[in-house]
């Protein structure tokens, strides 16, 4: 089974450059995770064919939001956190919103597994919003996750918003302690190794040059000089069953390409 993830930073701007249809004939997703969709589900008129699609957008117009797309119809999609976890952690928002209105966390179950996808909050360049994410919104994701994982394995994918280590950008040394790179962000995304998952490319791709995202400046992509950013993780039942764990940057249409995992199941 192949599930890709791909921040496409609006989705109605990738089917309008043509790169939509291209991009399913290529690689033949079985499961398809989307961040920042950027619309409202009756914007939305790519071709689904053999996809059952879960569209969960931002209540603000053309922000944010995320789907699930599927040709193996799941047992149940559920859209954001659960009132337990908000009230647990508290993640009621900032000066910049609310998260759980803005679209950023899709689960579906099958058979075997949980899919989550997620996209994680920026910190931003003052990184204000550093303690809506180590405080609240990194801890009520791992605590969701642990808690799905309780009944079945889970995978979960999406923008983290966050470089894990030194081999997941080209420059760490300028970038130490901005956003995507702080202590408080790298630390967050630690606490879900520390709890059992795994981070699937590392299984089959080490040292750095992997990267997900790239700026529109100064050629970035064309020299390769990004991010990581997006992942796939899996709990530690499903390791054996990861085949296969890509990044897939000749794939364009969006400052992101897709990261993909393949199983065995």
């Amino acid at each position: 089974m192949k599930i890709y993830s791909w921040n496409v930073n609006g989705i109605r701007a990738v089917n309008k450059k043509g790169l939509w249809d291209p991009f399913i004939a290529a690689e033949q997703p079985d499961i398809i995770c989307l961040q920042e969709i950027k619309a409202k589900p009756e914007q939305i008129d790519i071709t689904l064919g053999a996809y059952t699609a879960f569209w969960f957008s931002a209540e603000k117009p053309g922000y944010s939001g995320t789907a699930i797309l599927s040709k193996h119809k799941p047992l149940q999609a559920v859209n954001g956190f659960p009132a337990h976890i908000i009230d647990t952690y508290k993640v009621t928002g900032d000066t910049y919103g609310n998260p759980n209105q803005e679209g950023r966390v899709i689960a579906a179950e099958f058979d075997k597994f949980w899919v989550v996808t997620v996209y994680t909050p920026n910190a931003k360049d003052d990184l204000s919003r550093i303690p809506l994410r180590q405080q609240h919104w990194d801890p009520a994701f791992l605590a969701y996750c642990q808690e799905l994982e309780a009944s079945k394995p889970v995978v979960f994918c999406g923008d983290l918003n966050v470089a894990h280590t030194e081999d997941d950008l080209a420059n760490p040394k300028p970038n130490r302690g901005k956003k995507g790179f702080t202590d408080e962000e790298r630390g967050g995304f630690q606490a879900f190794v520390d709890a059992g998952f795994v981070d699937t490319l590392r299984l089959f791709k080490q040292g750095n040059g992997h990267y997900s995202w790239w700026s529109h400046f100064a050629k970035a992509r064309e020299r390769n000089v990004g991010w990581r950013i997006d992942y796939f993780m899996v709990s530690a039942a499903l390791r054996s069953k990861v085949s296969a764990a890509a990044i897939h940057a000749d794939v364009f249409g969006s400052d992101h390409c897709p990261v993909s995992v393949t199983l065995d199941i």
